[in-house]
C-alpha cells in the first residue's frame, strides 16, 4: 500500500497568540485509509484542515500527495499563488457549517464545483444526479438548502466534495 498524504512537521503560528495554532504536526496516511483527528476545542482541528487545503499558509512543514510535494515551507517555488487552485484540486473538502449557497438548489450546490471547472453542462448534471443519488438526496434536487434538514445540508456538501473526485477527501466536524 502507498502513501496517499503526507503530512511532516507543520507548524501554523499566529501574531498575537500564546501558543501556535498548529506545532510539528506530523502524519501519514495511505490509499484506503481513513483518519480521524480528535481534540478539544481549539486544538488546531480546523486549522490543519485549513492548511491542507491552503487555505491557511502553513509556518513550517512539508505537505504531499501521491509523493509529489504541494507545499514545502523551506522551497518558495511551492508557494505560488497561481498554484494554490491546482493544489485544491486535490482535496475535496466539507466545512463544519458545510459552506452551501443559499440561493441555489440541491442540483446546482453539487453541480458547483463541476461548472466552476468548466466540465460542460449535462455532465455536470449527469454527475450531480449520480452523486445525489449516490447520498440519497436525488429526490430533493429542486429544494434550497433552508428547506433540508441538517443531515441533509451534510451530505449535500459531502456530495459537493465528492463529485469533484478528489484524491483526499477532509471533512471538519
Amino acid at each position: 500500500m502507498s502513501t496517499l498524504l503526507e503530512v511532516k512537521d507543520i507548524t501554523k503560528i499566529y501574531p498575537n497568540q500564546p501558543k501556535p495554532g498548529l506545532d510539528h504536526v506530523s502524519f501519514e496516511v495511505m490509499q484506503g485509509e481513513f483518519l480521524g483527528i480528535m481534540g478539544a476545542s481549539g486544538s488546531g482541528k480546523t486549522t490543519l484542515l485549513r492548511c491542507l487545503n491552503f487555505l491557511e499558509t502553513p509556518d513550517t512543514g512539508v505537505i504531499r500527495v501521491d509523493g509529489k510535494t504541494l507545499w514545502d515551507a523551506a522551497d518558495p517555488a511551492t508557494h505560488r499563488e497561481s498554484e494554490v487552485r491546482k493544489k485544491r484540486l486535490h482535496f475535496g473538502l466539507v466545512f463544519q457549517n458545510y459552506a452551501l449557497y443559499p440561493h441555489m438548489t440541491v442540483a446546482d450546490n453539487i453541480m458547483f464545483p463541476l461548472i466552476n471547472r468548466k466540465v460542460p453542462k449535462a455532465e455536470a448534471r449527469e454527475r450531480a444526479q449520480e452523486m445525489a443519488k449516490l447520498v440519497q438526496l436525488d429526490h430533493l434536487m429542486d429544494r434550497k438548502p433552508k428547506a433540508l434538514s441538517g443531515g441533509q445540508r451534510q451530505r449535500v456538501a459531502m456530495g459537493r466534495a465528492i463529485v469533484r473526485n478528489p484524491k483526499v477527501f477532509l471533512m471538519d466536524e
